[in-house]
Order: C-alpha cells, then structure tokens, then sequence
C-alpha cells in the first residue's frame, strides 16, 4: 500500500476517519437509548441491582473527568476526528500520562457505568461492543500518530492504550 493510500484511508473510514466518529456516537446512543433488556428477561435482583447503580454512578462520574481531562489536556489539538490536526503537537502529560486514550477510556467508563445504572444486560452488551469499537479506533489512530511523531512508539511502550494500569 503506498502512502497517499494509507494517508487517504478506505472508502468507509473516510480521509480522517470520519466514519469511525458516526460508528462511534451511533454506538453511544444505542448504550444511552437502546432496548435495555430482552422481553421476558427478569430485572437485576435487589441485591445486585443496588450494588451496581452505586458502581454505575461512580463509573459514569469517573468516565466525565476522563473525557474533560483529556479535552483540557488536548487544547486547540482537540478534533473530533481520530486524525491528528495538521497543527498538533504531541501530549503526553496530564491524564496521556496515564493512558493514551482519556476520552476514550472515559466513554467507556460512562458506557459501562450508565449499563450497571440502568441494569440492562443489552446495554451491557452495547457498551462491551462500543469498547472494542474505540480499541480498534484507537488503533487506527495510534497508525496516524506514529507516522507523525517519531516518539510515539516509545510512549506507547510506557503508558496503557485504554484502561490505566491494565490496558
């Protein structure tokens, strides 16, 4: 492949990925507004589902500071696409120190979180599907970043691709 193909991407992800961006929110808005369960499917038990509504807010809280971290730390680099600005310089402080992806890792967060909050087995299912969604996102990205910071791979040595400290 030679490199204005790679640099222009396939006809389904758009110049500079834009099809993952509508992949994504439609992801997103199946977790926050899709069928929640299967009819017939009984609710969470009590015990369960008190548990993990404290779990879930505390995830969806958690997953908010994320994606404002990563935002703020991004500044006028911040794009919606995964293709870095033409202008953009490589971060690697603030939440980049802890992982490479804070917004990401934050969408998950608050995906997993809003599942366990409205104890939707569905909604789990969505946000396990928009997880692996933003990993192979993130890995297209992560293709474009290195081409255009050579310190790039060595940062992605150091720090975790999605979930800090395991990911």
């Amino acid at each position: 492949m030679t490199r204005s193909t790679e640099s222009a991407g396939s006809w389904w992800q758009g110049r500079k990925g834009e099809w993952y961006v509508l992949g994504q929110a439609g992801l997103f808005l199946l977790v926050m507004f899709g069928p929640r369960s299967l009819p017939g499917l009984s609710a969470w038990p009590p015990a369960i589902g008190s548990y993990s509504s404290g779990v879930g807010t505390a995830l969806v809280v958690t997953g908010l500071l994320w994606v404002v971290a990563g935002g703020a730390r991004l500044g006028t680099n911040l794009t919606a696409l995964p293709h870095p600005k033409d202008s953009s310089r490589m971060i690697q402080s603030g939440a980049y120190a802890l992982v490479r992806h804070p917004m990401y890792c934050g969408a998950i967060w608050i995906a997993v979180g809003w599942a366990l909050q409205t104890q939707g087995l569905l909604t789990l299912g969505y946000a396990l599907l928009l997880t692996v969604f933003l990993d192979v996102k993130a890995s297209r990205e992560e293709r474009w970043l290195c081409a255009r910071y050579p310190e790039y791979a060595s940062y992605r040595m150091r720090v975790r691709k999605l979930i800090p400290f395991v990911y």
